[in-house]
């Protein structure tokens, strides 16, 4: 099949240009119950150019400010938003902070960006490679899904004053190729499902291409706790945890009342992160109806949790969303795939902020113990990578991009 080449911000030529973080054997072992993302290419994004980054059971970005560490995060994050449905310009609000700085328009005035990723599965290594066109106007101007050395599906911007593009899929039937539009504010890869028949031995590799890309990348949950947020009393009743982990206490009394051993492990991490000792972990209702959580500290003494500092509460939040699922948090899972068969990747922007070496310490062994069962991951972001790479923790992947 020939490759529909994109009008503009060409995408970067298929084949493996993974960069080896600390720990390169560690995606080799955990056996993740479903598709997992285990490449991020940022090819033309923010500060990034060419760059490939590994993605394993549990990989930090570190460097300084300015780096790039959140914005490849952020990039992660907007795969995932294309990968679950989301229109372009939701996902990319200010498209123009996405390309790299000194790009300069074209003789049309385009400018544009370029990211993607590799999703690792049952159909073997698929790759996704997506040019956005940001400027003067926001849409997709190429697309590529690449899996067996075959490319499955290209899109390309052929007609500038229609809001399409023109797509090719793999066929492999009577007709080689099917073509058609799609339109240029969606991923195409998402959309597959929708339009591909499966009658033929390539349609059905291009779907499970397609779908194994999708399912890797909508089960994502991206985390930023916030301490200021979660101190005051919430409403009863809701019981999935927001990315600020604001209604903290409400899911607290859903993991008290219907996951029993997962709470248990929660007050067992909240004691070894949490000053002094903690013996349980609950929640008081007020007279109006709504709820504060409590720590309990034995001899009927307890302490409510907006007393505790910044630290301790995104140390909370964080060990909560990493010993709870998709059941508990506010995530847009692949629904028709049964959650055996997948895994949740948690992105966690900031993870050392306002946290001591220990309660670091404690995250990264609590994330590693829960995705030894390959059904969950962490990205997250460190301001200090050298102390990670001092505690030499084995099975974390540390890309540091201060080097």
């Amino acid at each position: 099949m020939t490759a529909l080449r994109p009008e503009t911000f060409p995408l970067p030529p298929a084949g493996p240009t993974a960069q080896d973080g600390t720990s390169p054997d560690a995606r080799t072992r955990v056996h993740p119950a479903g598709p997992v993302v285990t490449e991020l290419r940022l090819s033309a994004f923010a500060s990034h150019r060419g760059a490939a980054f590994p993605i394993g059971p549990v990989t930090l970005f570190g460097g300084p400010g300015g780096s790039g560490k959140s914005s490849a995060l952020r990039a992660y994050e907007a795969l995932a938003r294309l990968g679950g449905g989301d229109p372009l310009d939701e996902v990319f609000p200010d498209p123009a902070a996405c390309v790299p700085e000194g790009a300069a328009a074209d003789a049309q005035g385009r400018r544009g960006f370029r990211i993607g990723c590799t999703a690792d599965g049952p159909a073997g290594p698929v790759r996704l490679d997506v040019a956005v066109q940001a400027e003067p106007t926001l849409r997709i101007v190429g697309e590529r899904l690449t899996g067996g050395g075959e490319t499955l599906l290209t899109t390309a911007l052929r007609d500038p004053g229609r809001a399409t593009v023109q797509a090719a899929w793999h066929t492999a039937g009577a007709v080689p190729v099917t073509r058609a539009p799609l339109p240029d504010d969606r991923l195409g890869t998402a959309l597959l499902p929708l339009r591909v028949a499966g009658r033929t031995e390539g349609q059905l590799r291009v779907l499970a291409a397609a779908e194994q890309m999708v399912v890797a990348l909508r089960s994502v949950f991206a985390c930023e706790p916030q301490p200021q947020r979660m101190r005051a009393p919430v409403p009863a009743g809701d019981g999935r945890l927001r990315r600020g982990c604001d209604n903290l206490a409400a899911v607290l009394e859903r993991t008290h009342t219907q996951c029993a051993q997962r709470h248990a492990r929660l007050v067992a991490a909240a004691h070894a992160g949490c000053a002094g000792t903690v013996t349980a972990l609950g929640v008081e209702r007020l007279p109006d109806g709504s709820l504060r959580g409590v720590l309990g500290r034995g001899g009927g003494r307890a302490t409510p949790a907006g007393r505790l500092g910044d630290g301790e509460l995104r140390y909370l939040a964080l060990a909560l969303v990493l010993l709870t699922g998709p059941g508990v948090l506010a995530v847009d899972a692949a629904g028709e795939v049964p959650s055996a068969m997948q895994t949740l990747t948690v992105l966690a922007d900031g993870l050392d902020r306002d946290l001591d070496g220990r309660q670091l310490r404690e995250l990264l062994s609590l994330a590693l113990s829960i995705g030894a069962a390959g059904h969950l991951r962490l990205v997250g972001t460190v301001s200090e990578p050298g102390a990670v790479r001092a505690r030499e923790t084995p099975g974390v992947t540390l890309v540091d991009l201060g080097l």
